[in-house]
């Protein structure tokens, strides 16, 4: 339908023409300009004209396009000013097909610029970057999200977000950091890199680590999203399969997470009804590729094996229909994939629904001196083994040593009120 007879709020077609493409614009032009800074503006350029002109001149038929052709005006525009770049002007207007012919169909492209994508996901990713630097950059530039919306997320002040990601673009820079894939064993540590990164936005957003609220869903969601893109951009890779299956598989539960009263709600008191079926069914098929692709030789790590423990969960109607047997057989297989702390603890939670709460702790007690010292994740693992040996006493002084610990107000007082009742 031609653009000013389409319906519908400008403001909402722009968020969503911007959160669907803005990956794909930001990408295209880093592959045309060499300078992820300056594609980032001419794609909020391109933005703030949207913002401009659609709520008078109508919805276009295709936002993406409309972008792109406006954002790759703006870089001839910025070209044509720096004499010393008119080099780039004659391959931008060759790319374009002149500052006004026709943007080609912005389907027609898209293996192309899905590899734009795709790459710009490894530079979010980069190795040069900090962990929170890196999962900053990538919910701007591949999640399309403000630094405002990022910063409420990570509970930080947007001016703080703002100088962390300016931060690392200027890194990005200074390492004249290669828009291309990595090939070999530097994409694989790459791949690796970009996984991590989207599994730390989605673990922020699944149970935050600090502040008031149990969960951030516009972080998990986000997270989600950028697995599913993952891949499709990577669709032989079972790890990364093997993520989007987990994310998806934990996110199901979010709804049954608080109850009507927003108090939290642990995982078998949940009501499975409340799962999120779509995401179920989305998940499980991801894990089956996954697991198509592992029988064909490919290679599999933690997040294959995670999703595998993910899956029992899901196939569980009820929570004492939990196959805690094989859940910590699978925690024994990710101790050997992916050997941790943070596994251990988990791992000790299944062998203690599995073999009984002493087994659970017996994996505890395994654990180095002064492991997750300023966590609560192991006092409040060991309350709750406590509790089902029936040692109340010590699970009470156990439940009360993580609730101190605790930084977010919600896990804080779950703590607490398990400490009053064990």
């Amino acid at each position: 339908m031609p653009a000013e007879t389409q319906t519908g709020d400008p403001h909402d077609a722009i968020v969503a023409a911007w959160r669907a493409e803005s990956a794909r614009l930001v990408g295209a032009l880093t592959r045309m300009t060499r300078d992820v800074a300056l594609a980032e503006d001419l794609a909020q350029d391109a933005l703030v004209a949207a913002l401009e002109q659609w709520p008078t001149a109508g919805i276009p038929d295709t936002p993406g396009a409309w972008l792109m052709t406006t954002a790759k005006r703006r870089a001839i525009d910025h070209f044509r000013r720096a004499d010393v770049h008119r080099r780039k002007v004659a391959e931008l207007e060759q790319a374009g097909g002149g500052e006004e012919a026709q943007m080609p169909d912005f389907d027609a492209q898209l293996d192309h610029i899905e590899d734009d994508v795709l790459r710009l996901i490894f530079l979010s990713a980069h190795p040069s970057l900090t962990p929170e630097s890196r999962a900053a950059l990538t919910l701007r530039l591949v999640g399309g999200l403000t630094t405002a919306e990022i910063a409420r997320g990570f509970l930080v002040s947007e001016s703080t977000m703002g100088q962390r990601i300016s931060r690392a673009k200027k890194t990005l820079a200074q390492t004249h950091a290669e828009f291309e894939l990595p090939t070999g064993q530097d994409r694989t540590d790459r791949l690796d890199d970009v996984m991590a990164v989207i599994y730390l936005i989605f673990n922020e957003g699944y149970a935050a680590t600090a502040g008031q609220d149990w969960m951030r869903p516009d972080l998990a969601n986000e997270a989600m999203r950028l697995a599913r893109m993952l891949s499709d951009l990577a669709p032989a890779e079972p790890e990364v399969l093997g993520l989007q299956a987990l994310l998806e598989l934990q996110g199901s539960r979010m709804p049954a997470r608080l109850d009507d009263d927003g108090n939290p709600v642990l995982l078998e008191a949940q009501d499975r009804k409340r799962w999120d079926q779509l995401l179920i069914r989305r998940g499980m098929a991801a894990l089956h590729e996954a697991e198509q692709l592992a029988a064909q030789g490919r290679p599999i790590g933690r997040y294959v094996v995670q999703a595998s423990i993910a899956a029992q969960h899901a196939r569980a109607p009820r929570a004492e229909d939990t196959d805690w047997r094989r859940i910590a057989a699978l925690y024994d297989v990710l101790a050997n994939v992916s050997p941790g702390p943070v596994v251990e603890v988990n791992r000790a939670v299944a062998h203690g629904r599995a073999l009984g709460p002493e087994a659970g702790l017996a994996v505890l007690d395994a654990l180095p001196a002064g492991a997750l010292r300023d966590s609560p994740l192991v006092p409040s693992v060991r309350g709750d083994l406590l509790e089902r040996a029936g040692r109340h006493t010590e699970a009470r002084a156990a439940f009360t040593e993580a609730a101190a610990l605790s930084k977010n107000d919600s896990e804080r007082a779950i703590l607490q009120r398990r400490a009053g009742r064990a």
